[in-house]
C-alpha cells in the first residue's frame, strides 16, 4: 500500500511539474487597459468620420524573442461595452442589425503569425472573430519599445492600425441616403496597446 501511494505521489508531482512547465525564456505579457485604447472609425453618410471603442477587454501575448516577432496573441472584447459616445447609436449597434451582444458577447482575435519590416513595422495576421464569423485579417503593427518604469516594471507598446469589412462578419445593416450609405462598409481599427510584463 505504502509503495502505490508512493507511485501516485510521484506521478503527481510530476503531473503538476509538467503543467507549470514554461520554455526558458518565455514572456507573458498582459494589456494595461487604463494606457491603451481598442478604437474604430466608421464614415458616416459618406461626409464625416464617427469614431468608437470597447472599453472592457482583455489582451495577452507571451513572446521568447525580445523584438515580440514570436509573440503569440489573444484579444477579446465585450459586445456590450462598446462606445460610440451616443448611447442610442451604442444601443442600435448592440441590436441583431450589428453585433447581437446579447447572442454574441465577445469579438476575439488569435494570432497566426507576425513578419517584420523593419525596427518598428510589422505586419500582424490572425483569425478575428464576431458574431458566428471568423476570418483571417492582416493590420499593420507599429512596435514602439519596451522600457521600465519607476518601479522597475516592464511595459511594452504598441499601435496597431488596418482595414475591415463589417459584412464579412454579419454586421450587415445598411440603409441609403442621398449622399450614400449612412454607414461605411469599411472599418478602420486604430489601437494602443501598452503591455506590461508578468512578474
Amino acid at each position: 500500500m505504502y509503495q502505490q501511494n508512493l507511485i501516485k505521489m510521484k506521478k503527481l508531482i510530476i503531473t503538476l511539474a509538467l503543467l507549470a512547465f514554461k520554455p526558458a525564456g518565455v514572456s507573458e505579457w498582459k494589456a494595461e487597459t487604463y494606457h491603451s485604447k481598442i478604437g474604430f472609425t466608421v464614415t458616416h453618410m459618406m461626409i464625416n468620420e464617427v469614431e468608437g471603442q470597447f472599453d472592457k477587454y482583455e489582451i495577452s501575448a507571451t513572446a521568447n524573442k525580445a523584438d515580440f516577432t514570436d509573440a503569440k496573441i489573444q484579444f477579446s472584447a465585450e459586445t456590450n461595452s462598446i462606445n460610440t459616445g451616443n448611447e442610442m447609436r451604442d444601443k442600435h449597434l448592440k441590436s441583431d442589425d450589428f453585433f447581437n451582444a446579447e447572442k454574441f458577447p465577445k469579438v476575439s482575435f488569435v494570432s497566426t503569425g507576425i513578419k517584420k519590416l523593419d525596427a518598428k513595422h510589422y505586419k500582424l495576421t490572425g483569425d478575428l472573430t464576431m458574431r458566428d464569423k471568423t476570418k483571417s485579417v492582416t493590420l499593420d503593427m507599429n512596435y514602439n519599445g519596451t522600457v521600465k518604469d519607476m518601479q522597475g516594471a516592464e511595459k511594452a507598446g504598441f499601435k496597431v492600425a488596418g482595414k475591415i469589412n463589417r459584412k464579412d462578419f454579419g454586421l450587415n445593416w445598411s440603409k441609403m441616403v442621398e449622399a450614400g450609405a449612412v454607414v461605411s462598409d469599411n472599418v478602420e481599427i486604430n489601437c494602443n496597446v501598452e503591455l506590461a510584463k508578468a512578474k
